[in-house]
C-alpha cells in the first residue's frame, strides 16, 4: 500500500490472559521524519487498527505496521480503504 506496510504471521507465543487472540505493532523510521512526525504516523497506525482490525483480524496472527511517508497526507478514508485491500490479499494466502 502506498502509506503503509502491513506483515502478517501465525503467532507463536500467544498471550494466556489477553482477550483478543490477535496482537498488532507499529513502527516508522527516520525516513518519516523526525519525532513529532513520526509519532503522529504511529497514531494514525494506531487509529486505523482500532477502526478496521477489530472485524477484519484473523484469530492467533501477529500484525506488524510500518509506515511510509505518505501516511502523514493520505486522506483517512484511503487508509482504511487501503488496510481493507491489504488485509483481503494477505488472508487469502
Amino acid at each position: 500500500m502506498p502509506a503503509f506496510i502491513v506483515q502478517m504471521c501465525h503467532t507463536q507465543n500467544p498471550l494466556p490472559t489477553s482477550t483478543e487472540s490477535w496482537r498488532v505493532g507499529f513502527t516508522a523510521t527516520r525516513k518519516i521524519g523526525g519525532a513529532v512526525a513520526r509519532n503522529r504516523a504511529k497514531r494514525r497506525l494506531r487509529a486505523l487498527a482500532r477502526d478496521i482490525m477489530t472485524q477484519h483480524a484473523c484469530q492467533k496472527y501477529d500484525y506488524v505496521f510500518v509506515a511510509r511517508s505518505l501516511i502523514l497526507t493520505r486522506p483517512y478514508h484511503l487508509l482504511v480503504r487501503d488496510l481493507e485491500i491489504a488485509l483481503t490479499k494477505l488472508h487469502k494466502n
